[in-house]
């Protein structure tokens, strides 16, 4: 990928990622506040606005625009705030029993969660705690702050409490009973405002759940809260920091604040899950935003085959590419995650009936690989972390088939994405947004902004005046979708014919092609570059191929171990 046109795809499929503002008066700092009269204040803090304007003065010397920020903590949000309703549990809640669980929660698969509270190690309740311990912990330091989180549930206690009360008796539980889980804030739940991480959505508060967030309660989980988002997920402003949103801030990498990307727009959820602050995350994608977040924190995420997961209640871009996706600490939860949110919801003309899909059920065989076809790209055999991947599958008895696909035409991509949204979203907003909500359309959003673009678009918003400005008909869409659809299947070509099994890429480079051929892409760790910069090696599946994706990236995972855990968290 060498042309602009291939650039300007590299840039779309970090997809959908903003930024952030300063803070001015902002969080209670200490875990034990003191004074009840002030716990509704969002305050000023000297630390963290002092330690703000140094990380924004180091950013300036950035070569990456996208890791130069105006603006870091926001003006109208404080997690200290979110977490006032759990102050007494959590003071009751101390560092020694913190101490006694964490071995039990951090970096356990949801499997051994599971396993610890059937032998009575750990209770939903303590495990709910753990998280929330863990949040306050880092997101009210002024140096480790990572702004990942936009809001916490405030009954998730006395809801895994009535987990705890209900275990003993149920004969046969549901796959993700009791398990804390985080959302991107695109995706709608009942007790939250479902923001995009815009200010002009702050009071979405719509009383419904998207379709997914309904399955995954359904299915036993606990929805801890909502997760920090590049603002409308990065349709919005042009070249801005990935992560960025009025309401969350800045989301920061923690393998290095300022110094990395948080990739995104599912940026928030990445973190999150980098650092444990959730057994599980869901994120969202239309161009590389899950896939994007979860390599640069180097936890694994999945982007599903469009049909296979339902998006209403999602804040939409386009209804032909968006699609939700699980994110978590290893491949099988995610794939917990997939199986958990699957339902066939006849509100999404997208969805197919497939019949419920054992997705956790994949082939974990010692000798899965032998004989697999392999198809590696050759244009990033310079890259030593993709080398080191291909050995790994020479040495288990794969074939690797090497491609040189031409650089594809994506011509038409800003338009198609541009067209889409100035349809989708005005239908959200007039159809699922809450009445509070005073806009209908892109106009009213940009006016709105316009008030106050210190507060509310600090990065401008280019790509929103882009939708007012789009005059693409209908004839011209389709022709567009049509022509870039058959790019996406040109480039895959070797995997579509079947001469390979699954194709291999890094991080999101080629998740703008394979939304456009509606392939389903899974990001497992690869390793940590020179600098220290996570990298994922993304695997590139047929469509409605998820199981079988997720058992090459299982035993890619089982085999080299590459996950890293960011110091100091």
């Amino acid at each position: 990928m060498c042309s602009s046109t291939a650039l300007f795809v590299l840039y779309l499929s970090i997809n959908l990622i903003p930024m952030r503002i300063l803070f001015l008066g902002t969080v209670l700092l200490s875990m034990m506040v003191a004074c009840k009269a002030k716990k509704e204040e969002v305050i000023e803090d000297k630390v963290f606005s002092t330690t703000d304007s140094l990380l924004i003065a180091r950013s300036k010397t950035q070569e990456n625009p996208r890791l130069q920020f105006a603006l870091v903590h926001s003006y109208s949000h404080a997690v200290s705030n979110e977490l006032i309703p759990f102050e007494e549990a959590l003071l009751d809640f101390t560092a020694e029993d913190y101490q006694q669980l964490a071995p039990l929660v951090i970096g356990k698969s949801i499997s051994e969660i599971q396993q610890a509270v059937a032998e009575k190690k750990l209770s939903y309740e303590a495990l709910t705690l753990v998280y929330l311990y863990r949040i306050q912990l880092y997101e009210t330091d002024a140096k480790k702050s990572l702004q990942a989180i936009i809001s916490l549930n405030k009954e998730v206690l006395a809801q895994a409490r009535a987990k705890d009360q209900a275990y003993a008796s149920m004969k046969q539980r549901p796959l993700l009973y009791g398990i804390p889980v985080l959302l991107k804030d695109n995706i709608e739940a009942d007790w939250s405002a479902t923001t995009a991480g815009a200010e002009v959505l702050a009071g979405n508060t719509t009383e419904n759940d998207a379709f997914i967030t309904r399955q995954l309660r359904k299915a036993g989980a606990l929805i801890l809260g909502k997760a920090n988002l590049s603002e409308w997920a990065y349709f919005f402003c042009e070249n801005c920091p990935l992560g960025y949103s009025a309401v969350g801030g800045q989301t920061l990498n923690p393998f290095g604040r300022g110094q990395f990307e948080s990739g995104g727009s599912s940026s928030g959820s990445a973190v999150a899950m980098a650092v444990n602050y959730a057994a599980l995350a869901v994120g969202s994608e239309t161009s590389g935003s899950i896939i994007s977040p979860a390599a640069q924190n180097s936890i694994v995420g999945l982007k599903p085959t469009i049909g296979v997961l339902s998006r209403t209640g999602i804040v939409p871009i386009s209804h032909d590419l968006d699609t939700p996706g699980p994110m978590g600490i290893c491949v099988e939860d995610v794939a917990l995650g997939l199986e958990a949110m699957q339902g066939l919801d006849t509100a999404d003309e997208s969805m197919e009936e497939q019949g419920a899909q054992k997705y956790s059920n994949f082939e974990k065989s010692e000798d899965f690989l032998q004989g697999k076809k392999i198809g590696v790209l050759k244009g990033l055999l310079s890259d030593s972390l993709y080398v080191k991947a291909t050995d790994f599958f020479k040495r288990q008895g794969a074939e690797l088939v090497v491609l040189a696909p031409e650089n594809p035409d994506f011509d038409g991509f800003l338009t198609w994405l541009t067209a889409d949204m100035k349809r989708d979203l005005p239908k959200y907003l007039t159809t699922r947004a809450a009445a509070g909500v005073s806009v209908k359309n892109v106009e009213e959003i940009l006016a709105f902004n316009r008030d106050d673009l210190t507060i509310r678009a600090p990065y401008g918003q280019q790509l929103l005046e882009g939708i007012v400005e789009d005059n693409t008909s209908d004839d011209e869409l389709n022709a567009i979708k049509k022509k870039l659809r058959a790019v996406g299947t040109q480039y895959f070509e070797a995997l579509l014919s079947g001469k390979v099994d699954v194709v291999i890429s890094v991080n999101n480079w080629h998740s703008g092609v394979a939304a456009v051929a509606n392939l389903p892409c899974l990001t497992v760790p690869s390793g940590l570059k020179s600098t220290g910069e996570p990298q994922g090696l993304t695997f590139i599946g047929k469509g409605f191929t998820e199981r079988s994706l997720l058992a090459f990236g299982y035993a890619y995972e089982r085999g080299t171990q590459r996950r890293s855990i960011p110091e100091n968290y």
